[in-house]
């Protein structure tokens, strides 16, 4: 039996829900994926920027020994020192020329020889490289000078820009790559810029060189993360699709299987559909219909009509036996009221109630309205205390009982014998009736020892000056030894099973 109904949601949310449950794992994977990649993205520039460093070393490892080992010549004739210049040039990987300086002037070039033109310290960064657009041998071209001096003396090696910018263009084929020495800096195209060179916009990695003046940085164009994402995870990305497909298939499921069993029973509270049926209590003697206990039914507009053992626990445990009885009540009494002049006698109806009844003092009025519905003294009240929950016996549910009393409602403790607190209530509250269960009535002609407890229970209602009421007869055997026991009321489908209010009202008639 389903305790719940299909969701009361518009369809537009109902679609919203099912895009929503379908987007979350494709967006939180394509986050996570993004994420990845920009950590793959990181690491290779670093990587990329790590091998250019490297490679540039090793060039500059080349023209510093070069000028290590021409910078005792420095003040020589050019006519004595020109050869040692130009076997630099030939033995050196990479060394485009060498050079040597004499109180801050080139004197003598490995390319003129004797050669004239000053030399300003100031351009060189750290007082030891200078990244030049070139020079009048090869104009527009970049390349890099490497200065070093003792004293009056000094030494000059270039590396030519060519294996510079092709350097940048091999080893940062997949990335954006730049050599930068002080305010200049190199592209991959082998132009010298000035000026601070521009943020890369993805995944920029900077190193700077320990042993020489320069710096690389390395990174990716704007864009990049999205086309290594596309070139590397469609796999991913089709699962990613798949996973929303079913989480979106999932969240549309759910949404159409009922909720909790408490919110479905808050809405049937709500659209009316606990209803009252009644069974009718007789006379133990007379066989007279002398009242009726009040039955909760749910009228579910699916399942039709629910039995209550499926589902009166979960109102109790929910909290909703309250509001639930209340409205019980209350229908109650519309429905009866009206026949209340017709009662000969005091009326007994009874109405179960729990331990969440009894936390506060609420019951005591709804009890008054019940009350005040029906002609004075045309009916009697009765509160049966079922024990599915331990009512405890506190200063509320002392003073509830009293204020009951008051009123003249009488309390009767339900399925008598079978529960673990029944003796107890006898003793810590008022009470007033006591109701066999209807597995010692059952037991009538059949098990002796049930028959014992029964009669035991009997004697002990007699002994109390307590009413008593026989639950569950379905023979005629088991009235007839219950009249013989002077049992006050009986009720059970010997005498009429629950009923709905329009057939109960009629049969009432007729008793």
């Amino acid at each position: 039996m389903p305790l719940t109904v299909r969701s009361r949601r518009k369809r537009s949310t109902r679609i919203i829900v099912t895009l929503l449950s379908g987007l979350l794992p494709v967006v939180l994977g394509c986050a996570i994926l993004y994420m990845q990649a920009e950590r793959t993205l990181q690491q290779s520039a670093r990587q990329t920027a790590e091998e250019a460093l490297r490679q540039f070393e090793l060039m500059l490892d080349n023209t510093a020994q070069a000028a290590h080992e021409l910078l005792p010549l420095a003040g020589k004739t050019c006519e004595d020192v020109k050869l040692a210049l130009r076997e630099q040039v030939t033995r050196r990987p990479f060394v485009r020329s060498t050079n040597l300086v004499w109180d801050d002037n080139l004197y003598c070039s490995s390319l003129f020889g004797d050669f004239k033109e000053a030399v300003n310290s100031g351009d060189y960064h750290k007082g030891k490289l200078w990244l030049m657009n070139g020079n009048p041998v090869t104009p527009n071209t970049a390349l890099l000078v490497y200065r070093l001096s003792d004293g009056r003396g000094g030494a000059l090696t270039t590396l030519d820009g060519y294996h510079l910018s092709n350097i940048l263009r091999l080893i940062g084929r997949q990335t954006l790559l730049l050599l930068q020495v002080g305010d200049n800096w190199l592209s991959a195209d082998g132009t010298v810029h000035q000026g601070t060179p521009p943020a890369l916009p993805v995944a920029q990695s900077m190193l700077v060189s320990p042993r020489y003046a320069f710096s690389v940085s390395a990174g990716f164009p704007e864009g990049e993360t999205w086309r290594y994402m596309a070139n590397q995870y469609p796999p991913l990305f089709s699962l990613l699709i798949f996973f929303g497909v079913v989480s979106g298939a999932i969240g549309h499921i759910v949404q159409k299987r009922s909720t909790s069993p408490s919110h479905e029973m808050l809405r049937a509270l709500e659209a009316g559909e606990f209803i009252p049926y009644f069974q009718p209590v007789v006379h133990g003697d007379s066989k007279k219909w002398s009242g009726t206990e009040v039955l909760m039914r749910w009228n579910h507009p699916k399942e039709g009509l629910v039995r209550p053992d499926l589902f009166i626990p979960f109102a109790e445990h929910s909290g909703l036996i309250v509001p639930m009885t209340r409205a019980l009540m209350q229908q109650t009494a519309a429905l009866l009221g009206p026949q209340s002049s017709s009662f000969a006698a005091p009326f007994h109806i009874g109405i179960n109630i729990t331990a969440s009844h009894c936390h506060d003092l609420e019951l005591v009025e709804d009890c008054r309205q019940f009350l005040a519905t029906f002609i004075p003294g045309s009916v009697s009240l009765v509160l049966e205390l079922t024990e599915r929950e331990l009512i405890e016996p506190t200063d509320i549910t002392h003073q509830l009982f009293e204020q009951l009393h008051s009123l003249g409602v009488k309390i009767a403790i339900d399925d008598f014998g079978t529960g673990h607190s029944s003796l107890g209530y006898l003793r810590q509250f008022n009470v007033d009736f006591l109701k066999i269960d209807q597995s010692f009535v059952a037991m009538i002609g059949i098990d002796a020892l049930s028959r014992h407890i029964l009669d035991t229970i009997i004697e002990l209602s007699a002994k109390l000056d307590l009413g008593i009421v026989a639950e569950g007869v379905e023979t005629q055997a088991q009235a007839e030894y219950l009249t013989a026991h002077h049992v006050n009321f009986m009720q059970g489908y010997l005498f009429g099973k629950p009923m709905p209010a329009a057939d109960f009202i009629s049969a009432l008639s007729h008793h």
